[in-house]
């Protein structure tokens, strides 16, 4: 194959290589007709297909084809089963193969650094491990059909306001103990065709442009031998990207940027071997897309049935006191919220699906013939309670034996391209729910929001279950489980906290307009509420059964080691009630003794063990060097301090049934652990909660960067449509682009309102290049160029530039 790529290479045009570089449109690679170069398509994912038919809109906005819409991924990683994963990426696969696309965009494996960021529903975890292992599998799974993934956004995405413009300050180690190896255990065990860079910048640079990222780790340290493509419109400098390693940018820029290919070879600032290593990777996308036949029909009842699945094996028991849950099915439930009847079951945002079918769980008591009795409770349309509605519940509910209350966050909450300002629940489900439980003491919560929230009613109701946004079948799912089909199984991939000013990363989050301070270095999630000792509302790795596990006998394969040596941990499970049931046995180590400051504990290892009644497992975990180790900025590699660790082995961060400790000497005595006790003293005593400035430029190495423009900053190319909309030229420019992102609804173009109000976040941060880039080459880099010296005031060189 590489020896055909190479021919075809030698024969084409530097104008042909430079035109491979970018997009043909919104959605398809460009072909060489003279080469017989195909043009391959790409949509986006993650938990479904969304596919625009050909003769939709050019934006990326209007309605998809239908598919199947699975879980989002906050709901399909609190299944903590990666062959669940496996198999719902064979069903994406089989889905694109249907539908001619060559490659789905995702998994998404940014870490969920602040419960507030608006697309956590698209992300896996708040820990790098978790992260890795499902991504990991849900890549092999569509890539096992011959379809390319996209693992995303790479990297130090973590919140949506003003993305395409901030600098994410993040310390060298933070990087690589917390934002990175969720991407590196993807890359390294599953190879995905594709990895998409991210909009902000790291380090000084934007992500498309950063070869650090995209070659020296990517690449080289890691192994990935498929290409880059950018997020939609995040190119930043085209030749720069080509020398840091990005292959394709998306979507088509007219033609702009390959000019400047074509140019820069030509003038000698940029070596042809460098386009050609782009190229190379580019048609090897290409072949692998071809060689897999296209059409082939999927199984719609077979997917729902799939997604029904995922669902019930990834929604959370919070709560179940006295056994409340399950219910019989004759028990006539009164069932209250319009969730019930019009599900949230995905995000919104770029991977908004169009389900083939949803079954709400209404309909699912329908479908059963289950005897109940319903009430709206609240407007799906609005925040503010109406309180007939509540009238009507609370009457309803005394004359009810048990109550099922369905509430939740609506889409005007979570959504690519916005964040949460707050963690409450909209004030109609909050107040229905107190209503409630004033006159009710039977009542189960089923939640339906893509992220964690805050529950001041919690000790007012008996049962929660936390289904996330389940897909198309969830409403089926949660019935399941009411009723007691399905045993819940679920875990939580990230921590509930009891108050958003418990959450240390939320302090810096939102930050801007120029940067984001990650302040709260690696005490991200239960690693800071576990080594602050802080109570939450649920811990990490929560999650209850109608059934009861028994741990025991925890056996270390060795009681000393080297780094370089693994060990193998067995522990033995038994499920001790009297159903069958599924518990996830979740592995962390602790450094007893350290010298840098580190987390209380980690998660090393975990695994989804059923057992029938009485029947007991024994489980093995294998630990390697990593297990022990932390990252060393001074040798740029991971390090082992010699000394003794502690094994701990249970159902959730904070619920630890065995321990057992091991002594591990490392194989590199000479590298001097950091002691920074002196200089940073605030992260050997998390609690207290304060990051000062020198703290951080100490782990930083460098001054913080600057977050505010300074007063009569000129405006470039970077600024964003929010930043000029005040002068003249600029509102022009942001008008226009509103009427090119948001044109008037037709019979071939709908804009879903959802999507509107991302896009609408949107264009007031994107940054001139970009909406340059989405003009298609109606807007040139002269004329951009003199538009912006108008803004600037700087009227004769504008002219200039418009002229020329």
């Amino acid at each position: 194959m590489i020896d055909d790529i190479n021919i075809l290479l030698a024969s084409m045009t530097l104008e042909e290589k430079a035109s491979l570089c970018s997009g043909e449109d919104f959605w398809h690679l460009k072909s060489i007709e003279r080469l017989n170069i195909p043009s391959i398509m790409v949509a986006d994912g993650p938990h479904g297909l969304r596919k625009q038919p050909q003769e939709g809109d050019h934006v990326g906005l209007g309605e998809s084809i239908k598919s199947t819409c699975f879980p989002t991924a906050s709901a399909t990683a609190s299944s903590w089963d990666p062959e669940l994963l496996f198999k719902i990426g064979e069903a994406l696969g089989e889905e694109c193969i249907q539908e001619d696309v060559s490659v789905i965009l995702g998994p998404g494996a940014n870490i969920k650094r602040s419960p507030l960021c608006g697309r956590n529903f698209e992300y896996i975890s708040e820990d790098p491990y978790l992260t890795g292992k499902i991504g990991s599998a849900l890549v092999k799974g569509v890539q096992s059909k011959g379809i390319g993934t996209s693992l995303k956004h790479f990297a130090f995405n973590n919140q949506e306001y003003r993305r395409m413009v901030t600098e994410s300050v993040v310390d060298e180690r933070t990087q690589r103990e917390i934002y990175l190896p969720g991407f590196e255990e993807i890359v390294k065990t599953a190879q995905p065709w594709t990895v998409m860079c991210a909009y902000n910048m790291v380090d000084g640079f934007y992500c498309s442009d950063n070869k650090k990222l995209l070659t020296d780790i990517l690449k080289e340290e890691w192994g990935h031998t498929g290409l880059v493509v950018t997020d939609w419109g995040a190119c930043n400098d085209r030749v720069l990207g080509v020398k840091a390693g990005l292959e394709l940018e998306m979507p088509s820029s007219g033609g702009i940027n390959d000019k400047l290919i074509v140019e820069a070879v030509n003038n000698g600032t940029l070596d042809e071997k460098y386009l050609d290593k782009v190229v190379i990777r580019i048609l090897e996308l290409i072949q692998k897309s071809i060689n897999t036949p296209k059409g082939k029909k999927f199984n719609t009842e077979e997917h729902n049935k799939l997604a029904r699945e995922a669902a019930s094996n990834s929604a959370v028991l919070l709560k179940n006191l006295n056994n409340t849950l399950p219910i019989l099915k004759n028990s006539v439930p009164l069932v209250i919220g319009e969730f019930a009847d019009k599900p949230r079951y995905q995000g919104a945002g770029s991977s908004l699906i169009n389900p083939i079918k949803v079954t709400s769980f209404l309909d699912e008591l329908n479908n059963q013939k289950i005897e109940h009795n319903y009430c709206k409770g609240y407007s799906i349309d609005t925040d503010e309670p109406k309180e007939d509605l509540i009238k009507e519940a609370v009457q309803k509910a005394k004359e009810s034996s048990v109550v099922i209350i369905f509430a939740g966050l609506t889409d005007d909450y979570e959504s690519e391209g916005f964040d949460r300002t707050h963690l409450g629940l909209p004030k109609s489900h909050t107040k229905l729910i107190k209503a409630i439980s004033a006159v009710h003491k039977n009542i189960i919560v089923v939640l339906q929001n893509g992220a964690p929230v805050i529950m001041p009613w919690i000790d007012g109701v008996s049962g929660v279950l936390e289904s996330y946004l389940g897909g198309q079948a969830g409403g089926a799912a949660i019935a399941d489980i009411i009723f007691g089909d399905v045993n819940p199984s679920g875990k939580l991939a990230e921590t509930f906290p009891l108050d958003l000013r418990d959450d240390l990363a939320s302090e810096w989050f939102g930050m801007g307009p120029n940067s984001v301070e990650y302040r709260e270095s690696v005490y991200v999630g239960y690693r800071y509420y576990d080594s602050a000792k802080k109570d939450v509302l649920f811990p990490f790795g929560h999650g209850l059964s109608y059934t009861s596990f028994e741990y025991s006998d925890i056996i270390l394969g060795q009681q000393s080691i080297t780094d370089n040596e693994e060990v193998d941990v067995t522990v033995t499970i038994k499920n001790i009630g009297k159903i069958p049931g599924a518990e996830i046995v979740q592995l962390y180590v602790k450094d007893n003794i350290t010298t840098l400051f580190r987390p209380e504990k980690e998660l090393k290892g975990f695994k989804k063990v059923y057992l029938e009644p009485n029947e007991s497992k024994t489980i093995t975990f294998t630990l390697n060097k990593r297990s022990f180790a932390y990252y060393n900025i001074d040798i740029k590699d991971w390090h082992v301090e010699s000394g003794v660790f502690s094994i701990l082995v249970g159902s959730s961060s904070r619920d630890i049934r065995l321990k057992s400790e091991i002594n591990v000497a490392s194989t590199k005595p000479d590298v001097i652990v950091p002691d920074l006790r002196e200089l940073t003293p605030e992260y050997y005593n998390i609690s207290s909660g304060n990051i000062s400035d020198r703290t951080f430029e100490t782990i930083l190495c460098r001054p913080i960067p600057k977050r505010f423009r300074k007063k009569g900053e000129k405006f470039t190319i970077n600024s964003t449509l929010g930043d000029v909309k005040k002068t003249f030229i600029g509102k022009k420019m942001y008008n226009s682009a509103y009427k090119a992102f948001l044109p008037p609804a037709t019979d071939s173009v709908v804009i879903d309102p959802r999507m509107e109000r991302m896009m609408k976040a949107m264009i007031e941060d994107l940054p001139i290049r970009s909406a340059m880039l989405f003009s298609g080459g109606k807007l040139s880099r002269t004329k951009v160029a003199g538009l912006i010296a108008f803004m600037n005031k700087n009227i004769f060189k504008g002219i200039y530039n418009i002229l020329k």
